[in-house]
């Protein structure tokens, strides 16, 4: 297993352009199986959970070629509608087959999808959506068997507006006879990124990126190229890097307008921020403020993917900080891990209080999830002394050349194998 050597106390400074988005790559690469075509997606990131997607892609019969960031897939050459369970239990975005599949083949096999153990994220608002549209699903030794050879377009109201599940259902909702309405889908801007690839291969979807979807089905679809979007996790992650470090940062290649409630707490702890179309300007002062409460949200409001990096810079930041956590029940375990390198952090529940301490200490440390341990290294960067980040396949999960793209902007900070 790879680890992470850090010595802290560089301040993060330059340029640095954003990767695509690992939260828009992956139900893209899943919904390429609808088309049955060849596509060509560009800005696609070179990370694990990526890597693994093509797997299965190439497992279903799909043929795929990676040079760089550009990925191509053939999907004509389809034969098999089960995912292999040890695919599926790497990675929980494995879920996003099922609407592909379904569209294409009118059946899909799946176990339980894996990924992060950051809480429960149950697939039953999938299950009762794709229920509402005429799928039968039945399990039989432990695999999940959707059939739904002749579908028929739905209005359906989600129990809460889940990003996977919106996702399925519009990728389902292609082969579907009629018009398929989603009310109080998720509003994320990769659910954009996923309509305009749709619309791009000739599918008739509107309104994502608000809480009414709606989907024309049995539209002729076909290849396209796409350039997937930058990652704003990714971004608001080197932000912070910076903002802790007491850097200065010029982020390139990101869509301002989606990190608004971001940048917002941001220059709550004295950050100077500047943006303009693609490019947000941080400096960071010598030492952060804390922002008072914060609650993550379902888009626009505050992204529960920046959260353990935020709580980490606020680990030592001057006063307190109370930060609420409202999607996943489990999303502070990266805690202790932070506590050991002298964090004065209480959780009770779905909440953590953060009394700011003058420094944090370096220490040998654990990932435990791909946000909680790209926590802990910035954590590292901020620390006096020496830290070992353990288990950074974690990290690798939605970070492309993590260690070394820090290097570059001044982090010292290497890869151990």
């Amino acid at each position: 297993m790879e680890s992470y050597h850090i010595r802290g106390g560089n301040p993060i400074c330059g340029e640095y352009t954003v990767k695509g988005a690992k939260n828009a790559a992956l139900p893209i690469l899943a919904a390429s199986i609808a088309t049955g075509e060849e596509n060509v997606f560009s800005r696609c990131p070179c990370i694990s959970d990526v890597l693994t997607m093509k797997e299965i892609l190439e497992s279903l019969g799909c043929r795929t070629e990676k040079t760089g960031d550009r990925l191509l897939v053939d999907t004509s050459c389809l034969n098999s509608e089960e995912v292999p369970a040890e695919l599926m239990g790497k990675m929980r975005s494995s879920i996003f087959l099922v609407g592909p599949l379904l569209t294409r083949c009118g059946r899909a096999v799946i176990s339980q999808p894996g990924g992060c153990a950051i809480g429960k994220r149950p697939i039953d608002i999938h299950i009762k959506a794709l229920k509402q549209m005429g799928t039968s699903i039945k399990e039989v030794d432990g695999k999940l068997i959707f059939t739904g050879n002749q579908l028929e377009g739905a209005t359906i109201a989600l129990d809460f507006p889940s990003v996977g599940a919106t996702e399925n259902l519009m990728m389902a909702a292609l082969g579907a006879k009629g018009e398929t309405v989603i009310h109080n889908s998720a509003r994320e801007p990769e659910i954009q990124d996923l309509q305009q690839y749709l619309n791009s291969c000739g599918a008739q979807i509107k309104g994502a990126g608000t809480s009414r979807i709606v989907i024309k089905g049995e539209c002729p679809l076909h290849g396209t190229c796409h350039r997937i979007m930058g990652d704003r996790i990714e971004g608001g992650t080197f932000l912070l890097a910076a903002a802790g470090t007491g850097g200065e940062l010029l982020l390139r290649g990101i869509e301002t307008d989606m990190m608004k409630q971001f940048l917002k707490y941001l220059r709550y702890a004295g950050c100077k921020v500047k943006k303009q179309p693609g490019e947000i300007w941080l400096r960071g002062p010598g030492r952060l403020y804390c922002t008072g409460k914060l609650q993550t949200a379902p888009y626009p409001g505050f992204p529960t993917d920046l959260q353990p990096q935020f709580t980490a810079v606020m680990a030592a930041a001057i006063g307190k900080t109370i930060v609420e956590e409202r999607i996943f029940e489990n999303r502070f375990k990266y805690a202790d891990q932070l506590i050991k390198m002298g964090a004065d952090i209480e959780i009770f529940q779905r909440t953590a209080i953060i009394e700011g301490v003058e420094f944090l200490r370096g220490t040998q440390v654990a990932a435990e999830d791909l946000r909680g341990g790209a926590a802990l290294v910035l954590a590292g960067l901020m620390a006096y002394g020496e830290t070992t980040v353990e288990n950074a396949e974690f990290i690798e999960r939605g970070y492309c050349s993590f260690p070394e793209e820090l290097k570059k902007l001044g982090g010292d900070i290497s890869r151990n194998k």
